[in-house]
């Protein structure tokens, strides 16, 4: 438990990249206070952002193991570490969440692209999922929910919390333990990672890294720190 929180960071929150399609662009005129102007294209309240790619295990009353794909995903705490999914009530994962109160999040690799998207377009309610993709559903050791042997990050989560938000039922799973292949730290392997483009329904990799995190900020700092003297 200990090695895969301290592991979080650098694993989750890296897949866990949710970037904007560039539909707006920046001016050029100088920011501050009421005289700044911008020339962005409003859209509304539609949604077009980029999220990760979550494969979503549980079991069904008879101890049948399924996988969903799903795409409104995040971490939403860090003590207790949390993640949040939300599902439509009509989905088998829905109610097969409802009564183990638990599920595990299996994040894919490219390597597995075509089956992360069978996973979200077929129902467990009329398929058997694994069959059809020959993959292998491993009993969870923290919490009644499947993981996948073949995804190179799985992570055991116990329901805590229950959120109706219109469409969607928010799901909170507290993380239970977090399960890593020993190559998932490598850059190589993060890169391979996917994220989900929802609204042109597209799947990307990950891209450079471009700069450090609790590091970069500082050249502004530093900058507005040579003004003053």
């Amino acid at each position: 438990m200990t090695i895969a929180i301290k592991n979080l960071a650098l694993i989750i929150l890296t897949v866990l990249l949710i970037s904007i399609n560039g539909l707006a662009q920046e001016t050029n005129q100088p920011n501050g206070g009421k005289a700044a102007m911008d020339n962005k294209t409003s859209l509304g309240a539609e949604i077009d952002l980029m999220t990760p790619v979550w494969i979503i295990g549980s079991y069904d009353k008879a101890g049948k193991a399924n996988m969903m794909t799903a795409a409104w995903v995040g971490v939403c705490c860090s003590k207790p570490p949390c993640v949040t999914i939300s599902l439509r009530k009509a989905t088998y994962t829905y109610h097969n969440i409802m009564e183990q109160k638990a599920f595990t999040v299996n994040i894919p690799s490219r390597n597995y692209i075509k089956e992360a998207d069978y996973f979200g377009v077929v129902s467990g309610k009329d398929v058997d999922k694994l069959a059809a993709t020959g993959l292998t559903a491993i009993k969870g050791e923290k919490v009644d929910a499947p993981y996948l042997k073949e995804f190179p990050i799985n992570i055991e989560c116990k329901l805590v919390n229950t959120l109706e938000v219109g469409l969607h039922t928010m799901f909170v799973g507290e993380i239970m333990d977090v399960k890593v292949d020993k190559t998932v730290g490598t850059k190589e392997a993060l890169l391979n990672m996917l994220i989900f483009d929802a609204k042109n329904r597209n799947y990307y990799g990950l891209g450079e890294n471009v700069g450090k995190a609790f590091s970069i900020g500082k050249e502004i700092t530093n900058s507005q720190t040579n003004k003053i003297k």
